[in-house]
């Protein structure tokens, strides 16, 4: 088993190393008629120019292009993480649905973007010295685990999407590393900025991709962010726009980095008042007002993800361990109140949850 460098702490006495899995911590899988319903999301918007908002600095007229562009590859759905996330759920759906009804659309579309030529005109768009922050850490984060689901598939396509992809992929993971020691702090919100959430995605990347430079890094901030933190204040969550948890987030990437036995003491620690045995109302699903609002929307994607970070922190504990039932019924609670809204009704939600779906019943986070 390879080893990860992490500081040993006396407050708990942890070391470092892989989580061992626990069992069968799976609540739902997708079928066909749900896999063509999420990538219908993601096909629909893909090359979509508008509606688009973009985070864009502008020294001078010349700046001021529309999205195709200025960002060649990603400049759907809205905004360039989602375009990007767009392009994941495709991929992940093609390999795990090869002769779907969606799957010629879904190649002719992937082909569209994932060119020698779009990208670099990405890798330019990213070099730009403004840019330093771009899409810093959710976009970038997603754009590796694009890569990492290309690296994972052995299609002689997605070999030639791959290859395409390098030199985005470089560009990206060189800013987070000389990003990464440079933060002093953890980002803790609940939206795009959460570093623990990203932290997950670029580690399971890191791991198909072979670099330990990477898993050394995120290893470090885990101990100098995370290895410390007692008694997360789950009762304060959500806020009111929230997609992400902060407390699930981060117990959700600490058990990619622990063992079994070093993540269930720690998460005794951290979320001390999970408790023992099922039945109980310890965490409920967020309540969505109105999705067609924007940002009221984000917490139908507080509901998937959550329900993936529960199933996630059950398996990196030991099969014995009576938090497990817990978790798993918990989780379940939000993938029933969010599956049924990923419908596409409204272009607020369309244009991402299809993702967060996908990877929740696809159960991407485990596969690492």
């Amino acid at each position: 088993m390879r080893q990860v460098a992490i500081r040993l702490l006396a407050v708990v006495g942890l070391t470092a190393g892989f989580a061992a899995t626990a069992g069968s911590t799976r609540g739902v899988s997708l079928d066909a008629a749900a896999a063509e319903r999420f990538a219908a999301l993601a096909l629909k918007c893909l090359h979509e120019e508008y509606p688009s908002h973009i985070s864009h600095t502008m020294d001078s007229n010349a700046d001021a292009r529309p999205p195709h562009e200025l960002t060649p590859a990603f400049y759907g759905c809205y905004d360039w993480h989602s375009d990007v996330h767009g392009h994941w759920l495709l991929v992940r759906l093609l390999r795990l649905f090869p002769d779907a009804p969606f799957a010629t659309k879904a190649r002719s579309e992937l082909a569209l973007s994932l060119t020698t030529k779009a990208i670099a005109g990405e890798v330019a768009y990213f070099k730009r010295e403004d840019r330093a922050s771009f899409e810093r850490p959710y976009g970038i984060a997603w754009l590796l685990r694009l890569s990492g689901e290309l690296r994972s598939w052995d299609d002689p396509q997605a070999r030639a999407w791959s290859s395409a992809l390098t030199e985005l992929e470089a560009e990206a993971a060189s800013r987070l590393k000389a990003w990464l020691p440079k933060l002093h702090y953890p980002i803790r919100v609940g939206e795009h900025d959460q570093t623990a959430f990203s932290f997950g995605l670029i580690w399971d990347w890191a791991g198909v991709a072979g670099d330990s430079q990477m898993r050394a890094l995120l290893s470090d901030a885990a101990g100098r962010f995370y290895l410390h933190d007692r008694n997360c204040p789950l009762n304060y969550e959500p806020s009111g726009e929230d997609f992400l948890s902060p407390c699930l987030a981060e117990a959700d990437f600490m058990r990619r980095v622990l063992t079994a036995d070093e993540f269930g003491l720690w998460l005794s620690g951290f979320l001390p008042r999970i408790p023992r045995s099922t039945g109980s109302a310890w965490l409920q699903p967020a309540v969505v007002t109105d999705r067609s609002d924007p940002k009221l929307a984000h917490l139908d994607g507080l509901n998937l993800s959550r329900a993936w970070m529960l199933e996630g922190i059950a398996h990196g504990l030991r099969t014995s361990d009576r938090r497990i039932p817990v978790l798993l019924e918990s989780a379940k609670q939000h993938r029933d109140a969010a599956l049924p809204a990923v419908t596409g009704e409204h272009y607020e939600g369309g244009h991402w949850l299809g993702t967060f779906a996908v990877y929740l019943t696809t159960g991407a986070g485990l596969a690492h």
